[in-house]
């Protein structure tokens, strides 16, 4: 047979100038090792995509134990996080086996998207941790941090629960508002004018203690010369420095514990020190120091009033070492702010305060622990700018900012907060 000849049976074989027929497909039925291979194709696809100011980061394989039998395309966490920022969401709540919800105006809702599998938070994990920050969580089962998309910035808690790991987002706008936008008191810009001593923003968690802070920090950058250090886990509003020198400093990627990056600031020549949280004893002495020592600190506690953040701290020490610690408070603290937030007529919120000033007059009650007598004097100081929660109320009321039931509601002694309603106070 001649090359130009062709075999007698033509269905035998295919031409020799044609390329050769494709591979039987596959069975439907893939193995674990199949699916682990297309699932970290289809991810290569899909999380190599950057999102301007938002750090990329690379998968690392997920572990065939945890890949579902069932896992539909579902959203994107960036489209989530988007819809909530443009629908003025304040937190996202995600878990496995839970479906999305979101926090609007202090109350829980969910949204209309199906249960989230297993599958699909891992792929949302991958989307604003890195994979040693995946590994961190798995190894401690807890983990903080925060990313940055070019319309928010969103601080990340991750966290195992009974139905598997969840996690909560809470938006921060780019953007700082002012002390004027957020209404905030004008004893607020007196308080910033201090060059020393302490200076605590207390609350309970989502009563807008960081926005207050951020106000404030952006109030002194923006007017006085300063050099301020902040130290934050994680860092949540972005300062560029202005008229100030502004140094942020993140617990965990720029420094190991608040306590050590407080003590070092004492060496950086600062004016002002801004604490994120005062977890401690150690944190607590550190910031007095700085305070005894001509620098301004900023804080914030737990609490939900002035007179009960100055108890939580006397509550760290022991009764041998309450003594000396009311003298430093007492010769330290220049203002507690408490907040609270509350709905407001007009379907958002407003902030309301408990403003103590540290006078003569409160340093003696401090160092005797009179604090019943502390706020009787917070109703009568007005003129040093004093406000207790329920004068802050009764003006949003007579505003016509919030409604007689909100004011009653958010009262700290409702009682009280019924007289001054109808003017028996």
């Amino acid at each position: 047979m001649t090359q130009s000849q062709s075999p007698s049976n033509s269905n035998s074989a295919a031409p020799r100038n044609l390329p050769p027929m494709p591979p039987p497909p596959p069975p439907t039925s893939s193995t674990p090792r199949q699916m682990t291979q297309t699932l970290d194709m289809s991810m290569d696809r899909t999380t190599n995509v950057s999102v301007a100011g938002h750090r990329p980061v690379s998968p690392p394989p997920i572990p065939t134990s945890v890949l579902p039998k069932n896992s539909s395309a579902g959203p994107t966490l960036e489209k989530l996080i988007r819809q909530a920022y443009d629908e003025g969401y304040s937190d996202l709540h995600l878990g496995v086996g839970e479906v999305p919800r979101f926090r609007t105006r202090g109350e829980i809702q969910s949204w209309d998207y199906p249960e989230t599998d297993k599958q699909a938070f891992m792929n949302w994990l991958r989307e604003v941790m890195s994979e040693a920050e995946i590994q961190r969580f798995e190894e401690h089962l807890e983990f903080d941090g925060a990313t940055q998309y070019d319309f928010a910035r969103v601080r990340i808690n991750v966290f195992g629960t009974l139905r598997g790991p969840a996690m909560v987002l809470r938006l921060i706008p780019l953007k700082i508002l002012t002390m004027e936008q957020l209404r905030l008191p004008p004893v607020f810009r007196d308080i910033c004018h201090h060059h020393k001593g302490l200076i605590l923003v207390t609350g309970p968690t989502g009563s807008g203690k960081s926005t207050t802070m951020a106000a404030m920090v952006d109030y002194i950058n923006k007017e006085m010369a300063k050099h301020i250090i902040t130290i934050e886990d994680p860092i949540e509003f972005i300062h560029q420095s202005r008229k100030s020198l502004v140094k942020q400093r993140e617990v965990g990627m720029h420094t190991r514990k608040f306590d050590n990056a407080l003590k070092a600031a004492l060496r950086e020549d600062p004016d002002l020190i801004l604490v994120g949280e005062m977890r401690d004893k150690e944190t607590v002495n550190t910031a007095l120091k700085a305070a005894q020592t001509g620098h301004l600190v900023m804080g914030t506690l737990h609490t939900n009033s002035a007179v009960k953040t100055i108890e939580r701290i006397l509550n760290l020490y022991s009764g041998d070492e309450q003594d000396a610690m009311r003298v430093a408070i007492s010769e330290s603290l220049v203002a507690v702010i408490a907040q609270g937030l509350c709905r407001t007529t007009d379907g958002k919120r407003a902030a309301f305060h408990d403003v103590l000033i540290n006078t003569e007059a409160i340093k003696e009650w401090i160092k005797d622990g009179k604090y019943d007598e502390i706020g009787e004097l917070m109703k009568q100081a007005s003129f040093d700018g004093m406000v207790t929660m329920n004068q802050s109320l009764l003006n949003l009321y007579q505003d016509g900012r919030i409604t007689e039931e909100t004011a009653l509601e958010m009262s700290p002694t409702p009682n009280e907060m019924a007289q001054f309603l109808r003017g028996r106070v």
